[in-house]
């Protein structure tokens, strides 16, 4: 069996995978279009944490949202997002993310344009892929200038679109 290194993080893996589709976006986007490569690469990103959010739920056993509350911890690795929790039941988990080292990394990496694609995207899509009861309200993200992330998520058993 292959010896596996140490684990990365996901700010580490992030940084990875945008020193690699950056270069491979922009060529893209030259060779056939911003719009028409930015579609492509949304359906991806989407198509790729919906997947993430399904192996979350298995790995954990469950599709609470106390359970998906538990891989804030994963996102916050290595001090990547400083986050003000709100409020955290059974059905309902609010915070605002103050610091996203996230975004300074596609900045550093003159990526911010695509940032939002690559990065802020995944969330909504993780939510649903880790359970049709979990729905991620958000208005506003650090990546697209506004003084903090709002992240709203609530449980409705029926999959309702309320509140």
């Amino acid at each position: 069996m292959a010896e596996q290194g140490p684990r990365l993080t996901l700010l580490q893996r992030r940084e990875i995978e945008a020193q690699i589709v950056g270069p491979l976006i922009r060529g893209f986007a030259d060779a056939f279009g911003r719009e028409a490569t930015l579609d492509v690469l949304r359906n991806v990103i989407v198509d790729l944490a919906r997947k993430s959010g399904a192996d979350l739920a298995r790995a954990l056993g469950e599709q609470s949202l106390e359970a998906f509350t538990t891989s804030l911890d994963r996102w916050k690795e290595d001090d990547a997002l400083e986050i003000d929790l709100l409020e955290s039941t059974p059905d309902r988990l609010s915070f605002n993310v103050v610091r996203c080292r996230y975004a300074e990394m596609y900045r550093r990496l003159g990526l911010e344009d695509l940032g939002s694609t690559l990065s802020c995207q995944r969330d909504f899509a993780l939510a649903e892929g880790f359970s049709p009861d979990i729905h991620l309200n958000r208005t506003q993200t650090l990546m697209q200038g506004a003084p903090h992330c709002d992240f709203r998520f609530r449980r409705e058993p029926d999959g309702g679109d309320s509140g």
